[in-house]
């Protein structure tokens, strides 16, 4: 009887997708209009628009920058393009957003770059822990992406998967 421990999980023809490695690394800013409305709460464009004039959109360069407003304020549509026509061509990437949905989009762009070919036939787990917590679109866009290729996709570690598909036997 052979007593060599043999490493299963290693020798397996898994293939690992760890979402961890498609964060796109940049510094992350919220500008939150709700500081430049009266009491959080009433815009007044003459203010709004001085604010527009007065602001450094350089401090913005090369960033990754959210637009919300965190008050339940309503916010004319106009404001959101003023403010995207000041950051264009500064900011990195500007969308309409809190912290949250700006770490969404951005990953859901990095994974959408994956090219799902080189996954043909393979068998695939998609980590579920990582350093980043991972927003569920993420994963729902993963799925979409590598289904349609995989011999199987599961979620999890390869040592304890959850199998999500299986392609059915011709």
């Amino acid at each position: 009887m052979d007593d060599q421990i043999v490493n299963r999980v290693a020798a397996s023809s898994l293939v690992t997708i760890d979402l961890d490695d498609y964060y796109v690394d940049g510094e992350r800013i919220i500008l939150d209009l709700k500081n430049n409305l009266e009491n959080g709460f009433l815009l007044r464009e003459k203010a709004f628009r001085q604010f527009i004039s007065e602001t450094d959109w350089q401090q913005y360069a090369g960033k990754y920058v959210g637009v919300h407003c965190s008050t339940d304020a309503i916010i004319p549509n106009w404001v959101y393009m003023l403010v995207a026509s000041k950051l264009s061509g500064i900011a990195a990437k500007v969308i309409f957003g809190d912290l949250t949905e700006l770490e969404s989009q951005l990953l859901l762009e990095s994974v959408s770059k994956i090219d799902p070919r080189k996954f043909q036939g393979k068998k695939v787990v998609v980590k579920g822990c990582g350093k980043m917590e991972t927003p569920p679109s993420v994963f729902i866009k993963i799925t979409g992406l590598l289904k349609p290729f995989v011999s199987s996709l599961m979620f999890g570690e390869p040592c304890s998967t959850v199998p999500v598909y299986k392609k059915p036997k011709p």
